[in-house]
């Protein structure tokens, strides 16, 4: 299937190319998504009648994703979680949770934005993920998985129970029952 590229897509194309897809993937998700029209005559045409129109918006966007780079950059968040002694998280640190973190910070990203292509954080410690703002805008932040206060008090190991002597035999009652 032949469709016409409205946006640029990773892997794809860029805004303009004339691409061959498979039929599934552009009914099923490109035309729908408004993210390509099919290539027939009459839409070449219109695509070039609305081209410097869709440079524009895409410039616009590629602008706008631009200037929210720039407030992520050298950013760090730092997400409160439970985690057991070893330093493993009760449950997992997700693509939700960080963007829960930064929108906390004033900063707006959506959790599809956020990259984590190793899966969900685990474990305690600090991680670098990618937050892809656009197709052309990608930046880095710096994710600080820390345990929470109620981590810290199951952190600490609790005293082990007096254990009961043999001269401590003698003296319990019932002791010679046996």
């Amino acid at each position: 299937m032949e469709v016409i590229l409205l946006e640029k897509i990773h892997r794809l194309g860029e805004l303009g190319d004339k691409v061959s897809v498979k039929p599934g993937f552009g009914r099923n998700y490109l035309i729908p998504q408004n993210k390509a029209v099919p290539a027939t005559a009459d839409n070449l045409k219109a695509f070039e009648e609305k081209r410097a129109e869709l440079e524009r918006a895409v410039a616009e966007a590629t602008a706008e994703a631009n200037e929210r780079a720039g407030k992520l950059t050298d950013q760090t968040v730092t997400i409160e979680v439970r985690a057991g002694s070893g330093g493993k998280l009760f449950g997992s640190v997700g693509p939700a949770d960080v963007a829960e973190g930064l929108v906390s910070m004033g900063i707006a990203v959506e959790k599809r934005e956020i990259q984590m292509p190793d899966g969900p954080i685990r474990e305690i410690g600090e991680y670098e993920l990618a937050i892809q703002l656009h197709a052309d805008v990608t930046t880095m932040v710096k994710v600080i998985v820390a345990p929470d206060a109620e981590s810290v008090v199951d952190a600490v190991p609790e005293p082990a129970p007096e254990q009961a002597t043999a001269d401590d035999a003698e003296e319990m009652p019932g002791a010679d029952d046996q």
